[in-house]
């Protein structure tokens, strides 16, 4: 689990095909403090676990999955990608609660200046959209980010000097795609409401209604 609060960017050194998916060879731009053979990093806001590591170069494996789901495959040698190691239990929970595994990709329609501020809008697939609520949490390329506004297939977030600073945001131009994670907690709630099939249970059907709980003494 990650926070979306980017420790730093890094550099993509290399990257090979591997039966399938594919090899990044990656450095990051800031120390690595006591790493661990096999521990998660988010690269772009995709969950990947990091092996081969010294100083401050690791290799990560990408599967066929997350190639067509995110923009990983898309990356040449030499871009600088966002990088987040993986939540520990006495960290603060900065932004929110971020997976790493990306839903879809947007792209970026337009960047605009207001202030010292910059408002992004960027288009979505419509099956996405329902799960961006205004003043809720979204995830571009592993940022946790506040969604200022959101209409069918579009949201516009508000980016802060610092975060176009530190992140491969300020990098982003009309056009550009972006990986993006809704907010996890939207998607629990939508399966766990939805009316779910019949299910018998012996001679008693497995749905709760009024019905059955008077029959069973609730009230």
């Amino acid at each position: 689990m990650f926070t979306g609060i980017v420790a730093g960017t890094g550099i993509l050194r290399r990257k090979r095909g591997v039966d399938g998916g594919m090899a990044f060879d990656l450095e990051a731009g800031f120390i690595l403090a006591d790493p661990e053979e096999g521990e998660s990093v988010a690269i772009n806001g995709v969950c990947l676990t990091a092996y081969s590591i010294k100083d401050q170069r690791f290799t990560v494996d990408v599967s066929p999955e997350t190639l067509k789901r995110s923009t990983l495959g898309g990356l040449a040698a030499g871009v600088s990608v966002n990088m987040e190691r993986a939540l520990r239990l006495s960290d603060r929970l900065g932004g929110h609660i971020v997976s790493g595994h990306v839903d879809c990709v947007a792209m970026l329609q337009e960047r605009r200046p207001v202030g010292a501020f910059t408002i992004f809008s960027f288009a979505l697939p419509e099956q996405w959209d329902r799960y961006v609520v205004e003043k809720g949490s979204v995830t571009i390329d592993g940022v946790s980010l506040t969604v200022n506004g959101c209409s069918p297939g579009k949201f516009d977030v508000s980016i802060i000097p610092q975060t176009l600073q530190t992140t491969t945001l300020g990098l982003l131009k009309n056009g550009s795609r972006v990986n993006i994670e809704v907010d996890i907690i939207g998607k629990y709630v939508e399966k766990l409401l939805a009316p779910q099939p019949s299910q018998v249970i012996g001679s008693v059907e497995g749905k709760i209604s009024p019905a059955f709980l008077a029959e069973h003494g609730f009230f």
